[in-house]
Formats: C-alpha cells, structure tokens, sequence
C-alpha cells in the first residue's frame, strides 16, 4: 500500500460541511488572511445551545470582537479580529467566532496579551482555523515556511486562551509526493500561560508545537477535554506543557514504524517537560505500531533534557510495548526524565523497558507541579468549557 495514501485532510476537518458543499454559496472572504469559506450545521446530537452573539456559550466573558462570515460581525477573518484587538492590554479581549472554516495563517503576536478565541456554538466542529502549508512549502518570494513558517495558528502573545474551535493543518501530503519536509504545525504556541479548553488539533506530522520565546524563558501550556491527532512527533518542543483530559489520536500511516506520538524537547533550565494525565491515547493503526516519544535534541540545543510523564491515562494497542521509548538522531531517551504511572490498556503492559514512578514520587508530578510557577497559575481551578 501506498504509505501516503490516507483520507485526505479536508475530509477529516468538517464532514458535514463537504457533503453540503453542493447547497452552500462558498466564497474565500479576503486574501492572505483567515476567512471563512462555509458555515456547517451543527450536529444532531449536539443539542446545546447557541449563545449570544455579544457572550462566550458559559456567559462568563463578554465578547469584545465578533467575527462572522457574512459580515454581521466586527470583520470577517480571525486574523482580522486579532489586529482589532489592543495592543498591551492587561485586560482579556475576548473574539467571539460564529460558525464556519476560516482559511489563512493566523498570527497573535507577543503585544496581543489576553486574547481568546471562543467558538460561538461551543462545540469545535463549528469553527474551524485552517492552513495548508508544510515546512517544504515554497514561498511565493523564494525559499520554504520551514516548520515554525508551516503553522496555522501562531501565539506569540501570553495568557492566550481558545475553547471551542478547531486548529488545522490541511496540507495534503499525497497531493504533494514533491514536498519532502512534510512537518505541518496546526497551532505553535511560544508564550506563557497558554490555555486550550475543549478544542481539536488535527494534522500529520508535527500537529500541536508546544515551544518558549527562548531556551531559557520558560512557557506553560494547559490543554484540558481536548482533542489531538497527528502521526509523527505530533506533540513537541519544549514549553512545560499539561495535557488532561484529552484524546490523542495517532493516525495509520503503514509505514513502519508508523509514527511517534511526543517528542519533547524540554530546556535543560525548565524544571518540568510534558505531562499527560487522565487522557486517552488511541489510534486505527496496527498494534505494536507507535513509539510513545522519542526525545528531540535540535541543533541548536543539542544539550537539552527532554521529558515526559504519562500517568493514569489509557493507552491504546498501538504503542510499542517492549520498546516505546525510542531514540532520535543518535540521541537515547532518558530513564530518569521519561517515565509512566498507573496507566492501563492494551498499550501499558509494564515491561523492563518502561520505567515507572512510584506512589512516592508520583505525588510530585501533578498538575499544579507543572503549571503554578512562581506566580501560583493554576487554570486547572477554572470553569470548565
């Protein structure tokens, strides 16, 4: 079989919304920015309820910027949105996104401090952020994106928050055999206090670029009942990042093997790397199929200390068993840095080669472990999506 022949992207970004293409008048809205092409219906089961147009589904945050398809609100694109939007501000700007697919690279640069991005309907599907380009990618004026270029959605600006939308990448690679760089980031985030709540990350490889501002300028990341796909390395860099509650899907590529689910790169002066707690980790890929991570040593921090901590989650069939930690360009993962607790499932049959925490030392890697700093962060205290 053909390792690049998979659905394609699009397919896997908004069904609903390609099988009505036939009755829906879709049109790009704006050049070189995200706009929207399309409002979906929403789905039969989703049965909550729509919220105003001025306030977040919770009520609790008073939508400051509007983006709309059909002009009804502050602009049309979220680039837009984020341009509109103070600079400095100690205040939350919240942008409120009604239903649609938003095509276009988006950038929140680091004078964009507090924004967030809400779903209007509440439900992820609705809103969908999307780009198509890869490392690989040529630029119009020369050159490539190269992976940080590739991203989607970029945030630069700390305290950003987003619930309820989706981030993709929807580069095609087998519409593209040319392209060998095929690295295609959905969301780069490279600022502190970072918080996704009930959003979905979909992409290939290189999904969701957890990164710093510098290797010595920590970062933290909280993704709380989300959803993250991908094949190769789709969870990486070197934020201090905490994944809970979530389902992280690894995609069939039949390649072997087919993929590696992290690869952490964590600064040698962050006192903590990824962890991942009470999620699932699922696939349709065969089993034996995965690696769990591999520790990811760029060239320019070649002495860098990848970690990660996988506990009390699910863990599919398709993870290597008696060898999921893997190496990367020569680099082996740590023992005393990587390890796992009181997983279940198929894929965490405890073997010599997958080290354990024990209840002792457990207690030190919780959520509040990674994420308080030393300002007391806690998102994990907040209201939920």
């Amino acid at each position: 079989m053909n390792p690049l022949a998979r659905t394609p992207r699009s397919a896997r970004i908004l069904p609903g919304l390609l099988l009505a293409l036939p009755v829906l008048a879709l049109a790009v809205i704006g050049s070189g920015s995200a706009s929207a092409v399309g409002s979906p219906s929403r789905s039969p089961h989703d049965q909550r309820p729509h919220v105003r147009p001025d306030h977040d589904r919770g009520g609790h945050d008073r939508a400051d910027i509007v983006v709309a398809a059909d002009g009804s609100g502050d602009t049309t694109t979220v680039q837009g949105a984020v341009d509109l939007a103070p600079a400095g501000s100690s205040a939350r700007t919240t942008i409120l996104i009604r239903p649609g697919v938003y095509q276009g690279a988006v950038t929140v640069g680091a004078d964009k401090t507090g924004l967030t991005f809400v779903g209007a309907t509440g439900d992820p599907e609705d809103v969908v952020i999307t780009d198509d380009r890869a490392n690989g990618t040529p630029k119009e004026g020369g050159g490539t994106w190269g992976t940080s270029g590739s991203a989607t959605v970029t945030v630069a600006g700390a305290g950003f928050e987003a619930r309820g939308v989706t981030f993709a990448n929807a580069f095609d690679e087998a519409a593209h055999p040319e392209i060998a760089n095929r690295q295609a980031v959905a969301v780069k985030t490279m600022a502190d206090k970072v918080v996704f709540d009930h959003v979905r990350f979909l992409g290939n490889q290189d999904t969701l670029y957890l990164d710093s501002p510098a290797a010595d300028v920590p970062a933290r990341v909280y993704v709380r009942d989300s959803y993250v796909e991908g094949d190769v390395d789709f969870i990486f860099g070197r934020a201090t990042a905490v994944i809970e509650g979530s389902t992280i899907k690894a995609l069939r590529r039949d390649s072997t093997p087919d993929g590696y689910v992290f690869a952490p790169s964590t600064s040698k002066e962050f006192a903590h790397g990824f962890l991942v707690t009470r999620s699932r980790l699922i696939t349709d890929a065969d089993p034996g199929a995965y690696a769990l991570a591999r520790p990811w040593h760029p060239s320019s921090a070649p002495d860098n200390d990848p970690r990660l901590v996988v506990r009390d989650s699910y863990l599919a069939a398709h993870l290597a068993v008696d060898a999921p930690w893997a190496t990367m360009s020569g680099y082996d993962w740590t023992p005393g840095s990587n390890a796992e607790y009181r997983n279940s499932g198929p894929g965490a049959l405890v073997t010599d080669a997958r080290p354990q925490l024990d209840a002792r030392t457990a207690r030190a890697y919780e959520v509040a472990d990674f994420l308080r700093g030393d300002d007391g962060w806690s998102p994990q205290d907040g209201p939920r999506c």
